[in-house]
Order: C-alpha cells, then sequence, then structure tokens
C-alpha cells in the first residue's frame, strides 16, 4: 500500500478531517491534500511527525512494512499472520469501508456476516 493510502486510512481511522490533520502536524490543507492524492511526499521531519501522531513506524506510513508498530514480538507474529492472509484473499483495507459495497448485501448476507463477527469476537475473547 502507499503512502498516500496509509495516511488516508490513518487519517479516516481517526476520524480526522484534513484541516485537522494540517493543524496537528504544522502543515495546510493543501499539503494534505496532495499528500493523500500522491502528487506530493513530506520531508523527513514531517513524515516523523505523522509516525509519532499516528503511533506507527515510518516503514509503515511509507508501505515498506504492513507491521504498524514497534509490538511485542508475539504480537508481531499474529500480525504478520493477519497480514498475509489480507494479501492473499486480496483484501484491501480501504475496501472494506466502502459504503456502497455493504449498502449491496441481502438480509442473508448481512446475518452470514453477523454470526462470523460473532465468531471473531468469541474467538478473540479466548
Amino acid at each position: 500500500m502507499a503512502f498516500s493510502d496509509r495516511l488516508k486510512q490513518l487519517r479516516n481511522r481517526h476520524k480526522l478531517s484534513r484541516e485537522q490533520l494540517a493543524q496537528t502536524i504544522g502543515v495546510s490543507y493543501s499539503t494534505i491534500s496532495k499528500y493523500e492524492s500522491g502528487t506530493r511526499e513530506p520531508d523527513f521531519k514531517t513524515l516523523d511527525k505523522m509516525s509519532d501522531y499516528f503511533d506507527v513506524t515510518t516503514d509503515y506510513l511509507l508501505g515498506r512494512s504492513n507491521i504498524p508498530s514497534s509490538q511485542p514480538e508475539s504480537t508481531n507474529g499474529s500480525i504478520a499472520e493477519i497480514n498475509r492472509l489480507l494479501d492473499k484473499y486480496e483484501i484491501d483495507d480501504m475496501a472494506f469501508f466502502d459504503i456502497d459495497k455493504w449498502k449491496s448485501m441481502s438480509p442473508e448476507q448481512i446475518k452470514e456476516l453477523e454470526s462470523y463477527f460473532q465468531y471473531l469476537i468469541q474467538k478473540s475473547k479466548k
């Protein structure tokens, strides 16, 4: 995933507008817009600020790693395995949040999805 996509994904996860992120890291709205469109890349200092703010590594921001932060070794293994599965099944994080795709689901598909979510929650609590 490219830097522009990672930045947009992180900003959306943190429920920040471009303006809010720009103010937080000390750049203009248009600079954030250009970062997210891929027409501009941050300097090292700005990249470091974003890394600190989102609590991720610069390698994650740059798309060099799918592991967001320096976590204990056991956690890294789990995250790496999940990322491997996401890649294997071509699941794009951004597509997961595409509301138009969710709108077209049938009631049966929604029930199936709910069952799967319940399964995941149950498994994660063990």
